[in-house]
């Protein structure tokens, strides 16, 4: 019997893009519905304070892109102002917004399915790369709403991604 096999399509680069910044809109009202000094120091069962996970996105996120459009992956997690209040976490996450959608586009096709070795440490295609970071920030957004959760605060709805 022969096997028929298909090729599907499912996600183009720019429903990629909808969609990663879906979960930045929802990871930034997760920010948000924190005070300010539960944001740095308030966390449950040895994790890290929420805005320890908020930093790291912000130091993957433009630099994933970069690395996936170039190829060049500079070492992660070394750059960037020292964040200290909130309004400066959103301040840079919304100027990073306008980044992403911005340099996403300089991304070549062909380098989706280009296998680098992304910071020295993760080897994948850039689309699994794109979707790492994505995926992080799910995880990480998770622990967030925990937080909220033992602070009395209702977190966002995690279908609202507007």
């Amino acid at each position: 019997m022969a096997t028929e096999t298909m090729q599907v399509n499912m996600l183009s680069a720019e429903d990629l893009l909808k969609n990663w910044q879906g979960h930045r809109r929802l990871t930034r009202k997760t920010i948000e519905a924190f005070p300010e000094d539960k944001l740095f120091a308030f966390s449950v069962g040895g994790m890290r304070p929420f805005s320890e996970m908020a930093i790291e996105f912000i130091k993957m996120a433009v630099p994933i892109v970069d690395g996936v459009a170039t190829g060049k992956w500079v070492e992660f997690g070394n750059s960037g102002p020292k964040l200290e209040t909130k309004a400066e976490i959103l301040r840079v996450w919304d100027a990073q917004t306008a980044e992403l959608d911005e340099k996403f586009w300089k991304i070549p096709p062909h380098r989706f399915s280009a296998v680098d070795k992304a910071f020295g440490q993760w080897e994948m295609s850039g689309l699994a790369m794109i979707q790492y970071a994505i995926d992080n920030e799910i995880h990480h957004r998770g622990q967030g709403y925990v937080y909220l959760r033992a602070l009395g605060i209702e977190p966002p709805h995690f279908w609202e991604r507007d």
